[in-house]
């Protein structure tokens, strides 16, 4: 978990550096953090359901190898073309671990101890967040771009040794009750998830005709692929799972909540530097706040959630992200740098909170040949909500500035496009909180009826 984010956070700094060094563009250079992102977001489904056929254990070092490899191949790659593709290998070995790590707690620790390992992991996730410019800038800076790839490396190693070692055997199962793997559906959903994605990030959140014409795509490959997945065999996606309001639920909070989450990273900078006159150093000063709040709340989150439950604590932390979302933008510039990290700080504990007590909630009683799968959809639903952030947050953002370039803009308008935004990310918090309830509410219906009859 802290690999995989370390390596979507350290390549983010490199980009100038990476621009000057193969005399690129910057729309040319984000492919290096771009190729990362949608190979995660477009295998993570895939690769989890092939835990589940082939075994976990087994695949998890498959993946964590490829990581490494990849990361070496990052450092030498001799153009920014074969960087992009090493990257988007790195992304694959990412996408392994990412969905099978969630799995593979949910199927070693304790039932009553989810959610402290929950909670660990949101805070791996968020210290690889946080380490990533940091180390980024001192190993460019003490050595050249290559250094921010080559540190994976023996990271990796050190990685696929402890896996290894303490990473349990997969359980033997009888051939012929093993599932085969969806060729057809796993091309479909990768195919559909891709068409999304890039429809979201061309043009940096302006829609042309290209980004209209990948969304309908995307929109038909939806409906080609629940065709395909009603008729398969072994689907890729059981499409009867989403009948458990629990997890149709969580997996619609999870790409809710990340929206918002990506808010803060899209809007930040801009609001710091345009309306606050803070310069970079102070702008990455305030912007790491947020990884650091997750990376102390995590670990004690989860045991919250495993002392007072699941769905309590879920609603607790979408409440204070909510509180954190109305409250920003009503305080005054005046406050400074203080009157953006409180209320950041608040939102972000509660989104640590949230995530603890969702991933508890969504991997707790599920089918053990199911637990890649729905780890997969979990990580799905993040990043769809990041990259659907990026995208529609910015677009609010400009909208709310009535600008078009938002590093001229006048301080005035960068503070009222970052108000109609957190006004935004407070609707869409309470609509997570209204789907929370609601699910609570279609849960509990059988049981209602079960003791009345």
């Amino acid at each position: 978990m802290l690999l995989s984010s370390l390596g979507t956070s350290i390549a983010n700094v490199g980009l100038p550096t990476l621009a000057q060094a193969f005399n690129a563009s910057f729309q040319q250079v984000q492919w290096v953090v771009l190729a990362y992102l949608l190979a995660i977001t477009t295998l993570i489904v895939s690769v989890g359901r092939l835990g589940d056929v082939i075994g976990r254990r087994r695949l998890m070092l498959v993946g964590i190898s490829l990581f490494t490899v990849a990361s070496a191949l990052c450092g030498i790659a001799p153009t920014l073309w074969l960087l992009i593709a090493a990257r988007v290998m790195q992304g694959l070995g990412a996408a392994i671990m990412m969905a099978l790590t969630i799995a593979m707690v949910g199927e070693a620790v304790p039932k009553e101890k989810t959610g402290s390992a929950m909670g660990l992991l949101g805070t791996m996730s968020a210290i690889g967040t946080a380490l990533g410019p940091t180390l980024g800038g001192f190993l460019i800076a003490a050595f050249n771009w290559r250094a921010i790839f080559f540190v994976n490396v023996p990271l990796g190693i050190l990685a696929f040794v402890l896996a290894y070692r303490f990473l349990p055997d997969d359980r033997q199962s009888p051939k012929a009750s093993k599932p085969r793997f969806d060729t057809m559906g796993t091309l479909l959903l990768a195919l559909t998830l891709a068409a999304y994605a890039l429809a979201m990030t061309l043009g940096r959140g302006n829609f042309g005709t290209l980004n209209v014409a990948l969304m309908l795509a995307a929109v038909f490959g939806v409906g080609l692929f629940v065709y395909v997945e009603t008729s398969a065999k072994s689907p890729l996606i059981q499409l009867t799972m989403f009948r458990n309001p629990v997890l149709s639920a969580g997996f619609v909070m999870s790409a809710l909540v990340t929206t918002v989450v990506m808010a803060t990273l899209v809007v930040g900078p801009f609001y710091l530097s345009g309306a606050l006159g803070l310069d970079a150093a102070g702008v990455g000063l305030v912007m790491s706040a947020g990884p650091i709040v997750a990376a102390l709340t995590g670990a004690p989150a989860g045991r919250l959630v495993d002392r007072f439950g699941a769905y309590f604590m879920g609603i607790v932390g979408l409440i204070a992200m909510a509180l954190g979302a109305i409250i920003l933008p009503l305080l005054p510039t005046s406050l400074g740098m203080a009157g953006y990290i409180c209320p950041l700080s608040v939102i972000t504990a509660g989104y640590a909170l949230f995530q603890a007590a969702n991933n508890t909630a969504v991997m707790t009683d599920i089918r053990p040949d199911q637990r890649g799968v729905i780890s997969g959809l979990l990580g799905l639903s993040r990043n769809l909500g990041l990259i659907t952030g990026a995208s529609a947050m910015g677009a609010v953002f400009a909208l709310g500035s009535s600008v078009t370039d938002m590093t001229t803009a006048h301080s005035d308008a960068v503070v009222s496009g970052m108000r109609m935004t957190f006004i935004v990310a407070a609707v869409l918090v309470i609509l997570a909180l209204a789907v929370a309830i609601g699910s609570r509410a279609l849960t509990r219906r059988p049981l209602l009826s079960t003791e009345i009859s």
